[in-house]
């Protein structure tokens, strides 16, 4: 599969050193799952979650999930021997927390080889430098920290999340100019699914992949918002259609529902149909 076509609707946090946890993910529908052993692990069980989460890996079974490790980072007293392991892991990327900049990423790959870079994106620095960690050769996605961002800029909390705009939008002019994946921060009310859809639909409309999330029951939500719905798949079958039809004509210009279609457009209904195929391969996988 096309990794930009590969769904990336729901990054699911688990702790790795809970077994429970990494057994139950094994049957979760997301997309993808994050491997922590950075906050979600207590500093005198580091060593311990290093090793039960390579086990883990070891054993399989999640199937089509991309399975991402988050170190702790290269500055802590973990970080290295976290970024060692997951060399060895049999894990499909690695996570480094608070990227500030490209240097930081150097720092990691000099450990980890060629194993494919995300990058959390969760400091002021970072944001102001994103679009050179998005041009790394070894960065694959980001993924937006906007829970420690808004501590650091010092904001309020708001359903719109205004404040976090211009973090948001620089961290995705960053990663469309280099194609990379860039999935949206985690909603903390996991029982608010309402509010949890809102931010889904925020998001989708800003043009991120998918959704962190810190609980299994915030994954249809997710799931359900950054997948094409049956009306857009059906808009871009007639996009294409129309498209095509006139074209054979020699003309260039399309209407559909009244609307202008240009190649452009049937560029955005091919991609549309594309990913839904993807979900229904990765489910039927």
């Amino acid at each position: 599969m096309d990794p930009r076509q590969r769904p990336y609707r729901s990054v699911l946090y688990i702790p790795g050193s809970r077994e429970r946890a990494l057994e139950k993910a094994r049957t979760l529908p997301v997309d993808a799952i994050i491997f922590d052993l950075e906050d979600a692990v207590a500093a005198d069980e580091k060593e311990n979650a290093r090793e039960t989460l390579k086990a883990a890996l070891g054993a399989g079974g999640y199937g089509p999930r991309v399975r991402i490790v988050r170190i702790n980072g290269l500055d802590t007293p973990w970080g290295r021997a976290d970024a060692e392991a997951v060399r060895e892991m049999d894990a499909d990327v690695v996570l480094l927390p608070k990227v500030n900049g490209a240097a930081d990423v150097d720092a990691l790959a000099a450990i980890t080889g060629d194993l494919p870079i995300w990058a959390m994106m969760e400091t002021p620095r970072g944001m102001l430098n994103a679009a050179q960690i998005a041009a790394h050769p070894l960065m694959a996605g980001f993924v937006m920290g906007t829970n420690d961002l808004a501590k650091e800029l010092q904001t309020r909390f708001r359903p719109d999340r205004l404040p976090l705009v211009t973090s948001l939008g620089l961290c995705l002019l960053a990663a469309k100019a280099e194609g990379l994946i860039i999935v949206d921060g985690v909603y903390n009310a996991f029982k608010d699914d309402e509010g949890l859809a809102a931010e889904c639909a925020q998001g989708r409309d800003m043009g991120f992949d998918g959704k962190t999330l810190i609980h299994p029951a915030q994954v249809p939500v997710a799931n359900a918002a950054y997948a094409p719905s049956e009306a857009e798949i059906d808009l871009a079958r007639r996009q294409i259609a129309a498209f095509e039809e006139v074209e054979a004509q020699g003309q260039g210009v399309a209407v559909v529902d009244g609307k202008i279609v240009e190649n452009l457009h049937v560029v955005t209904a091919r991609e549309i149909l594309a990913k839904a195929d993807a979900i229904t391969a990765l489910q039927a996988g």
